[in-house]
């Protein structure tokens, strides 16, 4: 038997490269095929998840274990092979490799295994969510969204950006909508009450203290840190208590938060472009064959998109031309057109997909509609707030230049009902050395899903959480 402790594991991606012919390695992975010949061999293709493409194992029949093992394999038994990589005269594949020995870690029971070669649903996948990443397709959004996140990364690393790390666990809502998940260690049966009346929870006896809730966003904590060290991002976990059940929205899902400071609104669209430019052009140079499975199989277009995408100067116009754009352009739009109106998705992709026929950055919102903390323009209708369009979703980023002034900040609080008290650690930002700063929100699934082409936004996750449902 050969020795296998000293033969370090190859990846089936690596396995597969022409370069790779002649050389004795050990590949470990899962059978997703197995097909017998009356020659007395028999062909196994071999997955590790490093690659879209499996590796076809030849075993012969003079394997010891051949007869007893290897004819009982099925998809989804787990293998360890060594052998040498030879050409292989199949077509679409250029090498092989010749096992020396075959074994077998575990075995799948073809009756009760989930996963065969007929087709399954998306819907039913997501029943079984422990065993969908061994599936073509989720292995394939996985390898891209780790690709993403890869890029986001190297993006501010390469730029002198901050990584910082903000609380999963907070006492402030950032948007202000209230859609926040409770944290509390309270006996729900016997909630404490701070007066006779019980009209009210005693948060006090709280484990915190005080009442507490997941973040929606690592915004407002990432601006303590962009005021001090000028550039950060943050890069985790949000959640947002909506019950909704539509194809593009989770409870919990993962942001990109990038803060500046010294930074203005034109700076601002300046980085987000970029920003997107840069992880468009690294999945399709670094996912070719993921890219094209997703074009064959779910969205012939996305290639063609991301490449439009990263070639194209992004359009920018204010809120008020676009809604002129729109009231004149003779389409019928379900949600009727009309300044200070929150734009539809309808809208977003009349801008992009017909009338410019790139992405499209808007900026400077009615202040009605935008969070607190986005600056007042000059004529106090608006705020510095820009969303960047694209086409077939419409936003996908949304940010603003943060108000810096603490007088306007305050009475803006006010105007939401926000208690300035509450924020007093934040409004302190503007007591001691304010400067202009901004910044934006990138929803990681989001993206994922557009690059992608995927139907739903469950599937670019891999636990989705979900009104009513949050298994595994």
């Amino acid at each position: 038997m050969l020795e296998t402790k000293k033969l370090p594991r190859m990846k089936v991606v690596d396995a597969r490269r022409q370069e790779s012919i002649g050389k004795t390695v050990r590949i470990c992975g899962w059978v997703r095929t197995r097909r017998d010949s009356k020659g007395g061999f028999s062909f196994l293709e071999i997955n590790d998840g490093s690659t879209i493409k499996n590796i076809q194992v030849l075993a012969d029949s003079a394997l010891p274990n051949y007869a007893s093992e290897i004819l009982t394999l099925g998809i989804g038994g787990s293998v360890e092979v060594v052998g040498d990589i030879v050409p292989s005269p199949g077509a679409g594949q250029a090498t092989e490799i010749k096992a020396a020995t075959v074994r077998i870690f575990g075995t799948a029971d073809a009756t009760q295994y989930p996963l065969q070669k007929k087709g399954t649903s998306f819907e039913f996948l997501r029943s079984i969510a422990h065993l969908r990443p061994r599936t073509n397709t989720f292995g394939a959004v996985a390898r891209v969204r780790n690709e993403i996140c890869r890029s986001i990364h190297h993006f501010y690393q390469s730029r002198g950006f901050l990584y910082v790390h903000t609380p999963i666990i907070t006492a402030s809502d950032c948007e202000g909508a209230g859609e926040m998940f409770r944290v509390t260690t309270l006996d729900l049966m016997n909630l404490p009450r701070k007066d006779e009346t019980g009209s009210a929870i005693d948060f006090e006896k709280d484990f915190f203290g005080k009442a507490t809730n997941l973040t929606v966003s690592g915004q407002l904590e990432g601006e303590c840190f962009a005021t001090a060290l000028t550039d950060i991002y943050t890069f985790g976990p949000t959640f947002r208590a909506e019950n909704s059940n539509t194809t593009r929205h989770l409870a919990e899902f993962w942001m990109i938060e990038p803060e500046m400071a010294f930074c203005d609104l034109e700076g601002n669209m300046d980085i987000a472009e970029e920003f997107l430019k840069t992880l468009f052009s690294d999945v399709l140079n670094n996912c070719s064959q993921d890219m094209e499975f997703f074009a064959e199989r779910i969205d012939s277009t996305v290639i063609e998109t991301l490449s439009a995408i990263v070639k194209s100067k992004f359009v920018r116009l204010s809120y008020t031309e676009a809604i002129k754009i729109l009231e004149s352009s003779g389409e019928r739009f379900e949600f009727p057109v009309s300044w200070g109106i929150d734009l539809q998705s309808e809208h977003e992709r009349y801008l992009t997909e017909k009338k410019f026929k790139c992405p499209v950055i808007l900026t400077d919102y009615p202040a009605d509609i935008k969070a607190f903390y986005m600056r007042l323009s000059d004529d106090g209708r608006t705020v510095r707030a820009m969303d960047v369009l694209v086409p077939k979703i419409g936003e996908i980023i949304g940010g603003s230049q943060r108000e810096e002034r603490l007088d306007i900040l305050e009475s803006r609080m006010k105007a939401q009902q926000l208690n300035p008290a509450d924020y007093w650690w934040y409004l302190d930002l503007r007591r001691y050395g304010t400067v202009p700063h901004a910044g934006f929100g990138l929803g990681l699934e989001r993206t994922v899903q557009f690059v992608t082409g995927m139907g739903n936004i469950r599937d670019v996750i891999p636990f989705p959480r979900t009104p009513g449902s949050a298994d595994f």
